[in-house]
């Protein structure tokens, strides 16, 4: 099986901007270093992207704290993140979870069998919606995700959103 690392929203806005935590920069390394065992071709990013129109969104309404604008330094991947990536495999995304990237990834599974592995932020809100959607379309693969390469809103949203992972058979290692 092909293994393919997915890494969740690792934006400047996450990390140390208008959402970010201590969790969140505290991953940063960690989340470099696992890069760097994947070959480049095999990681895909998502990119939380949202207009100027934020606020008045259904999320905006009730998460008001304007991020991830697309163009402004917050909407930013860390730049050691984004170097590790083909520029192909950035995926913007206007919610929690892409509907994109599954079915991109679907199809490659159609090709070639591939194993599945999620970090980054938030474990809680974008990382469970993503893992939950490659479940969906991939019920047989082996999808993980790594709790220290994640980061939650808060530390107890981070274990909630693990258990819900793995009632869910997704891997927690």
């Amino acid at each position: 099986m092909r293994k393919i690392l997915v890494v969740v929203d690792m934006q400047k806005d996450f990390i140390d901007g208008a959402l970010g935590t201590k969790e969140a920069e505290a991953i940063v390394k960690p989340v470099i270093e696992k890069m760097k065992t994947y070959q480049k071709a095999d990681i895909y990013l998502t990119r939380d992207t949202h207009g100027e129109d934020y606020l008045e969104t259904a999320e905006g309404k009730k998460l008001p704290v304007a991020h991830c604008i697309k163009g402004t330094e917050g909407w930013q991947l860390h730049p050691e993140i984004e170097a590790l990536a083909e520029p192909s495999h950035i995926i913007d995304k206007p919610t929690f979870g892409s509907v994109e990237l599954m079915g991109l990834l679907a199809e490659e599974n159609k090709r070639e069998p591939l194993e599945l592995e999620l970090v980054g932020l938030c474990t809680d809100i974008c990382v469970v919606s993503n893992a939950l959607l490659l479940k969906a379309a991939m019920p047989e693969n082996p999808i993980r995700v790594d709790p220290s390469c994640c980061a939650g809103v808060t530390p107890d949203s981070h274990k909630a959103a693990l258990l819900t992972m793995g009632m869910c058979q997704i891997g927690v290692e």
